[in-house]
C-alpha cells in the first residue's frame, strides 16, 4: 500500500470512531437530558483530542488533524448539551 492509501485509511478509520461524540449529543438533545454524561470524561476527552491534534499539526499529518478535528468538534457538541440540560 502506498501512503496516500494508508493515510485515507487511517483518516476514515478515525473520523468513523469519533462518530461516537455525535452520536452520545444527539441523544443529550434528542432527550434533552445530560443526567447519565459525565462531564469529567468529555472534558478528558477533549484535553486528549486536542493533544493529538496539535501533535498532528507539529507533524503535518492531515489524517491525524482531519479525524481529531472532527472529535472536538463532537465532543464541544456534547459538552454544549451537558451545559444546556444539566
Amino acid at each position: 500500500m502506498n501512503k496516500k492509501t494508508i493515510d485515507f485509511v487511517i483518516m476514515t478509520i478515525g473520523l468513523f470512531g469519533n462518530t461516537m461524540f455525535y452520536v452520545q449529543a444527539f441523544k443529550i438533545f434528542e432527550l434533552k437530558s445530560a443526567d447519565s454524561v459525565s462531564l469529567n470524561a468529555f472534558l478528558i476527552s477533549l484535553l486528549a483530542l486536542s493533544s493529538w491534534t496539535y501533535y498532528g499539526f507539529y507533524l503535518k499529518n492531515t489524517p491525524l488533524v482531519v479525524a481529531n478535528l472532527f472529535g472536538i468538534f463532537g465532543t464541544i457538541l456534547v459538552l454544549s448539551g451537558i451545559y444546556i440540560y444539566s
